[in-house]
């Protein structure tokens, strides 16, 4: 049964939310890692300008100051994105963090895309399961000696919550990783619903979507399955093919390639814990009140932790979910109905990636 240690969100004179962050981490054994002079990735979400939910930069960093004091060489890092956006090359991608924050002069260390200028530079890790053979992973991530994740946990439409394994799968595969990731889950066009607008046209980067005679048309052979058009759609007309099961396992694939080999440490937010993920341009209501911080040598546990938690949270009613919530149904399911955010832990823990079985210890 793996430990998962837990910080409530409480503080008081002298005890703010960063020195608790700091004492949970220490807690949870972080310094039993030996970082003397090694690259040490953290992985994080920069989020999508515009989108506020993302992780405060001040928790990150805390982080750097701990990790430099034992003598690591830190960076933070994230790879680009498969869809159009402000994160989709490593210049954009850059200047997004510095706007939201994450800059060397408020963290303490620099901030690197992890698979170069037009997410093209990764290593191929073998890894022989059931649906990828080898994962293509940035190569500052793959490279780096040790890797410490801080994830934001949330809704996510594709795997119904993203936490630990969705930030070190999903956002350490290179564009063509993602590309691999994502390949079960092209988008479809209800007819009806199309008006013919153009913005997913204008927002495909893969020239896969064009607008013939006032309606959508998708170029298959083109598309790769991203998803940037259901994102943009205000119509609901661009609609995804369901196939979150292979997305989700090639996810915890990608994540054991990360992972494969090197000594690494898991931080996870519950704080606002919008239904969306952070790439989107904006983020919704919380759909439950912030509950804490968790931390955790396991990525499984920690995710199903996190996930225990806010469904035994109480809802907020002014939410996505508020109108159709019932106390037995789970919150994740109803933020995102055609989900099951079930596969993904089932089938991380099959790989070794984890254990759902875990002791949640209070940190004060």
């Amino acid at each position: 049964m793996s430990k998962v240690f837990f910080t409530d969100l409480s503080t008081k004179p002298g005890r703010n939310l960063l020195d608790k962050l700091e004492n949970l981490v220490k807690k949870a054994g972080i310094l039993s890692i030996d970082f003397k002079k090694k690259y040490t990735a953290i992985k994080i979400h920069f989020g999508e300008p515009g989108n506020l939910a993302y992780i405060r930069p001040n928790y990150a960093g805390r982080i750097v100051k701990i990790l430099r004091n034992e003598g690591a060489i830190v960076f933070l890092t994230d790879a680009n994105t498969l869809y159009k956006g402000r994160r989709s090359n490593a210049v954009d991608h850059i200047e997004s963090a510095f706007e939201n924050g994450f800059s060397p002069f408020s963290v303490g260390c620099p901030v690197i895309i992890a698979d170069g200028l037009k997410g093209t530079e990764y290593r191929e890790i073998e890894i022989n399961q059931k649906n990828c053979k080898t994962a293509k992973i940035g190569s500052a991530i793959a490279d780096a000696d040790i890797i410490v994740s801080m994830n934001h946990f949330k809704g996510h439409e594709l795997t119904g919550f993203g936490g630990a394994i969705k930030n070190i799968g999903m956002g350490s595969g290179s564009i063509g990783g993602k590309l691999e990731m994502h390949s079960n889950s092209q988008p479809h066009i209800v007819i009806k619903n199309c008006v013919g607008c153009k913005i997913c046209e204008l927002n495909c980067a893969h020239g896969a979507i064009k607008v013939v005679n006032k309606k959508a048309v998708i170029d298959y052979s083109l598309c790769v399955g991203c998803g940037q058009c259901v994102a943009v759609c205000m119509y609901d007309a661009a609609q995804p093919k369901w196939d979150s099961k292979g997305a989700q396992e090639k996810i915890a694939e990608y994540a054991l390639a990360v992972l494969k080999d090197k000594p690494s440490f898991h931080i996870n937010f519950v704080m606002n814990v919008s239904p969306n993920c952070d790439c989107w341009s904006h983020n919704d209501t919380a759909i439950v009140p912030d509950i804490g911080i968790l931390a955790s040598f396991d990525p499984v546990a920690l995710d199903r932790a996190c996930v225990d938690l806010v469904n035994n949270a109480p809802p907020v009613m002014q939410s996505c979910i508020g109108k159709e919530f019932e106390p037995s149904k789970d919150k994740f399911k109803l933020a995102q109905p055609h989900t099951d955010w079930k596969i993904g832990l089932d089938y991380a823990e099959e790989i070794g990636l984890g254990s759902q079985k875990y002791e949640l210890v209070k940190v004060d």
